[in-house]
């Protein structure tokens, strides 16, 4: 096993429920590769922890399968004759009658693919909790799955659940201070500037981190994982979306790839999808946003704090864009070997790219960088990017990162990646934009730039800039 690294919040919440002197119900959600089973495992280290996985979905699986495959890993689980697996009900109750009276962590791993052939399945679970499992006071069921909308669905707002779940734990992407870890023997050695062109790929999925070798250089490294047919990020779009969103998939990577070349509205992914606004196109973006791959980032007035009714649906998941923007269109040459010799630098918008996830990794650090300007996260009124429409009163302006709190203060924050130091014409634009922007009387303004690679001495001596922010101050947040 892998040495464990991070997770000391999600630990935290995982150990305060066995404080509790009764039995508990978990549920643990989050992407494909994001460390949701490692994380119980380290949490289960000094307890009986007993792991049940379903079977990825595929035109042949059905409930009888599941329940057949749950029978067997049960028998060895558990050290039992193999049990009938005719009813899920009975299932359940053998399971229960072996563990009970112990301390012990039951885990059902991809919990919709266990229970979603058999409408009835949900049902069973929940008398089983309330007539068996819940009556050992020292046990913990964990119910666990990366399809998130069909947990939040089927169990978070199911009337049979409600009042029963003690704990919803969303895993979301490692922080940059736990990613650095990743390179801990070569630490003292590697610059900021070359973590994140590997981090640009990865992002703080830990899965992915595991794959990178200290010792070689960034572009070494994605070249080996994307750009080799036999990498691990080379396939792990398909196979991420066959096991998430099946029959579905093509739809979503319809979604995808229009909002990898820029957020969208709502609006516009209609026009994409050539269908009639409805509640199914919705429901497909937030299965999108559960699943941890887009955002959605809504308008505000500056002069209310009100949140409004516009919003951009964006990229947030560094490694889908990565895909759809630089593996994708060579995807035939990289199958046919044609990409052994070739820089990973050398590929069209190679700089573009790599903007784009530099800003990317920054909002998906926010509390870090709320940390890094003193910004309490509780006076945070608003923040995201920010969309000025253009209007017959108002200029059209937009900022990589606007933060309002409720003290009328507005911080607006360039997000700016370059290989060479930023220039001095940084200044000039941002005033560009500041003063586009429709701000209300009695707020104050401070500017922020946050960058990789360095700045001109000019930016620093103008002074203009309300703090200027390295990348690798992110890390030791």
């Amino acid at each position: 096993m892998t040495r464990f690294i991070g997770r000391k919040r999600e630990l935290e919440s995982l150990h305060s429920v066995l404080k509790k002197q009764s039995s508990s119900l978990i549920v643990i959600r989050g992407r494909r590769r994001i460390g949701k089973s490692r994380l119980i495992a380290e949490f289960g280290l000094r307890m009986r922890t007993v792991f049940f996985a379903g079977l990825p979905p595929s035109p042949e699986t059905t409930d009888k399968s599941q329940r057949e495959e749950f029978a067997r890993q049960m028998q060895r689980e558990l050290q039992i004759p193999l049990p009938r697996s005719d009813d899920w009900g009975d299932l359940f109750w053998i399971l229960e009658n072996s563990v009970k009276k112990d301390r012990v962590i039951i885990v059902f791993d991809e919990i919709s693919w266990i229970g979603s052939k058999d409408p009835d399945f949900l049902g069973k679970l929940k008398n089983a909790w309330d007539l068996r499992f819940s009556k050992n006071p020292k046990l913990l069921l964990i119910l666990c799955g990366s399809v998130s909308s069909w947990i939040e669905k089927n169990i978070l707002s199911n009337t049979g659940f409600v009042g029963r779940i003690s704990l919803d734990l969303i895993i979301r992407e490692m922080p940059l201070s736990d990613c650095l870890k990743f390179w801990k023997d070569q630490e003292r050695n590697i610059a900021p500037y070359e973590v994140f062109k590997a981090l640009a790929v990865t992002g703080g999925v830990p899965r992915y981190l595991e794959e990178i070798i200290s010792t070689q250089t960034a572009e070494e490294n994605i070249h080996r994982l994307c750009f080799r047919r036999e990498g691990l990020l080379f396939n792990e779009f398909d196979r991420i979306f066959n096991d998430l969103f099946a029959k579905r998939n093509e739809i979503y990577s319809k979604i995808l790839k229009l909002l990898a070349e820029k957020p969208a509205t709502l609006s516009e992914i209609y026009t994409v999808l050539e269908v009639q606004p409805s509640g199914a196109c919705l429901n497909y973006m937030n299965d999108l946003i559960q699943a941890g791959f887009v955002t959605r980032n809504h308008l505000w007035s500056i002069k209310t704090g009100s949140t409004s009714n516009l919003s951009y649906f964006r990229v947030s998941d560094n490694y889908i864009r990565f895909y759809l923007k630089m593996i994708f269109p060579n995807k035939k040459q990289i199958s046919e070997s044609l990409f052994q010799k070739r820089s990973v630098t050398t590929l069209p918008n190679w700089s573009s790219i790599m903007g784009l996830q530099f800003e990317n990794l920054v909002l998906n650090n926010f509390l870090s960088l709320c940390n890094k300007l003193n910004i309490p996260l509780e006076e945070v009124q608003q923040n995201g990017p920010f969309f000025q429409k253009k209007t017959k009163v108002q200029q059209g302006c937009q900022i990589d990162l606007m933060i309002q709190t409720y003290y009328n203060c507005i911080y607006i924050c360039e997000i700016k990646f370059s290989k060479n130091h930023i220039s001095s014409s940084t200044i000039e634009e941002v005033k560009e934009k500041i003063k586009r922007l429709t701000i209300p009387k009695g707020y104050s303004i401070k500017p922020v730039l946050i960058h990789v690679n360095g700045v001109s001495p000019k930016i620093k001596e103008d002074r203009f800039f309300a703090h200027v922010i390295d990348f690798s101050e992110l890390f030791k947040s």
